[in-house]
């Protein structure tokens, strides 16, 4: 899939694999014409840049809610610790000042919507339905059952629901974000559509509103 993006994602620090932004982008581009999108788990706005210009293009708004402390696994004496983005005021990372930074060289402050809490928070006062949700938050079992739990009830039949870092595998990587992807499949509202690398794209089923 050829794709034009504002800027290079590669310029952006985060873990997602060029072909995985391409699936992301093409999955959003095409959610985006139901309504709002939103992306749980931003970091510096590496897969924003993918998901935000798509949104951008089909006329639609993402929602980029994290809470800009990093994971687990972003944290002192861990593997994917980053020393740049840490923060000796609180301990943990501080990863707002660099996405707010992409949002700006991207051109999609007008297209992104920063929303700056953890998910539990942000989903107790959420009402709007989505054309898809993206989980790429923390991946401690807790964490993953939550984005699930709580997010995935609102894509809209015929939405995509968006899981990255699944690996059946347990030698390639953790085991929650593929728990909540079997989750899925299992309950019997979702479909898988496509498997690019890590990333699986699950449609809503259910009659889509004309």
């Amino acid at each position: 899939m050829s794709i034009s993006l504002p800027i290079d994602p590669e310029s952006v620090k985060g873990f997602l694999d060029p072909k995985e932004g391409e699936a992301l982008y093409g999955a959003a581009l095409e959610a985006g014409a139901l309504g709002p999108c939103l992306e749980i788990g931003s970091y510096c706005g590496k897969s924003t840049v993918y998901f935000g210009a798509a949104c951008q293009k089909a006329g639609s708004v993402l929602f980029a809610l994290d809470h800009h402390r990093g994971s687990e696994e972003n944290q002192i004496g861990w593997e994917h610790h980053d020393s740049e983005l840490y923060d000796p005021e609180t301990g943990l990372l501080n990863t707002l000042p660099l996405f707010r930074q992409t949002l700006r060289r991207a051109g999609l402050e007008d297209t992104v919507v920063p929303l700056v809490a953890p998910s539990t928070v942000a989903a107790r006062g959420w009402a709007t339905p989505l054309a898809m949700v993206f989980i790429d938050g923390g991946h401690a079992m807790e964490h993953a059952l939550n984005d699930y739990r709580l997010w995935a009830p609102f894509v809209k039949p015929g939405g995509i629901l968006a899981i990255h870092d699944v690996f059946p595998n347990p030698e390639d990587g953790g085991r929650p974000p593929y728990e909540i992807y079997k989750m899925a499949l299992a309950s019997n509202f979702f479909e898988e559509i496509s498997a690019v690398k890590s990333l699986r794209l699950l449609r809503r089923l259910g009659q889509v509103a004309a």
